[in-house]
């Protein structure tokens, strides 16, 4: 009798990574379909100013991508930028330049602001929204620094710190361990959770810290936090209060005069701040601020670093690529990259009102070419929509742009390619 046997064989799957078969020449990188680089049409030389000593990385960065670069160390008053804003496309400020309705309307070629900061307070939001204006800011890269500086105010406030500075500074030994207390089994009120309460609670719960937050939402704790449900309840229980919330109606004078007695306080943002280091200090908070004036303040260099990547991130792909996302004023808008093979296709950045029948005056418009991606999304008055265009000649973009900016409810649009 004859046996006829099969023998399986069970065969490893290579060992080699995808960089492996890169270097091997079996993935080439041509193979891979690369975007195409987009610029605006009717604006090729941006022009950007920056205001406030903002970082180098973010000059260079603007550099790189071919803008001109004006960079200055100190914030612009209204009446400077009025006098100049004029001719500039961008503008990146900090806290101190205030960019008001009056500024925006004698900037028409402003197309986009940046806020190399957390807050947005300092620029009109409305009025730059209705000139069809982005504003984009650093909502994360601060937030590690500030809930740092805050670990540092609450064991300065805790052993007396900054009162035997100020005694050291003026010539007075005054060693003490009354009115000193370790951070470990006290309790930290938190008023608004959000990216730098959040993280804040994690620092603080470190140190041994008990941790209780306000938030005008409902939000899950981190670690062992606990939310309570009003700023009452949060006062009395807390040894330490520190608060990170928006500038609003809401929020303004939440913390009266009582409170902040009764608490002992440290400083990080006043209500009016000097426009350049050096400039006098207006003691509007109380009469104890003056003592203040003689500390330096300023957010760290990482941070610096940080926020000029994340806002030039920003600034640069609306400029060049029509995306909003992350604007804080404007609807949140993007599409995937148009690759660098489609060389006929161009992006339609039409930014309008508002109102009923936009899109279709618009698609009518767009008819004899073929619309390969389009998305549009609104915000209040606002409405913004991109969509990529197929086989478009050179004579026919300025063509399409007249006719898209004569619509009713257009107020600006922009062509790529």
């Amino acid at each position: 009798m004859s046996f006829s046997e099969s023998v399986s064989v069970s065969v490893s799957p290579p060992t080699s990574t995808l960089h492996d078969r890169f270097r091997s020449g079996s993935l080439h990188p041509d193979t891979i379909r690369a975007p195409k680089v987009l610029h605006p049409v009717e604006n090729e030389g941006l022009r950007l100013l920056l205001l406030e000593n903002i970082s180098q990385d973010a000059v260079k960065a603007f550099k790189a991508q071919g803008y001109h670069v004006d960079h200055h160390t100190k914030a612009w008053s209204e009446q400077e930028l009025i006098d100049n804003l004029g001719s500039y496309h961008a503008i990146g400020i900090r806290s101190k330049t205030k960019i008001t309705a009056r500024v925006i309307e004698v900037a028409p070629k402003l197309l986009v602001i940046g806020c190399f900061c957390i807050g947005t307070n300092q620029v009109d939001l409305s009025a730059a929204a209705k000139a069809g204006i982005p504003v984009f800011n650093s909502p994360f890269s601060n937030s590690r620094s500030v809930a740092e500086l805050v670990m540092g105010e609450l064991v300065a406030l805790s052993r007396q710190l900054v009162d035997r500075a100020f005694e050291l500074r003026n010539g007075l030994w005054n060693k003490q361990s009354k009115g000193c207390w370790e951070l470990r089994g006290k309790t930290l009120g938190i008023v608004g959770y959000g990216h730098i309460g959040s993280q804040l609670s994690v620092l603080a719960e470190a140190f041994g810290v008990r941790v209780l937050f306000y938030d005008v939402i409902n939000i899950m704790p981190i670690g062992n936090s606990r939310q309570v449900e009003t700023l009452t309840e949060l006062l009395s229980n807390s040894d330490y209060v520190t608060l990170h919330v928006p500038e609003l109606p809401e929020t303004t004078n939440m913390i009266s005069k009582k409170e902040l007695i009764s608490l002992g306080q440290a400083l990080d943002v006043f209500p009016t701040e000097p426009g350049a280091n050096g400039a006098p200090f207006d003691n509007q908070v109380n009469p104890w601020a003056s003592t203040l004036c003689a500390l330096p303040n300023d957010r760290p260099e990482e941070a610096q670093r940080m926020i000029g990547e994340e806002v030039s991130q920003s600034l640069s792909r609306y400029l060049d690529y029509g995306s909003t996302i992350g604007a804080v004023n404007f609807p949140e808008v993007d599409l995937r990259a148009i690759l660098a093979d489609q060389g006929d296709n161009i992006r339609v950045c039409h930014v309008h009102r508002n109102q009923p029948g936009v899109l279709r005056e618009v698609n009518n418009i767009l008819g004899p070419y073929n619309v390969e991606k389009q998305y549009s999304d609104s915000k209040g008055d606002i409405a913004y929509v991109m969509a990529d265009i197929a086989d478009v000649s050179p004579a026919d973009i300025a063509k399409l742009r007249e006719l898209i900016s004569k619509t009713e409810a257009n107020i600006l649009t922009r062509m790529l390619a």
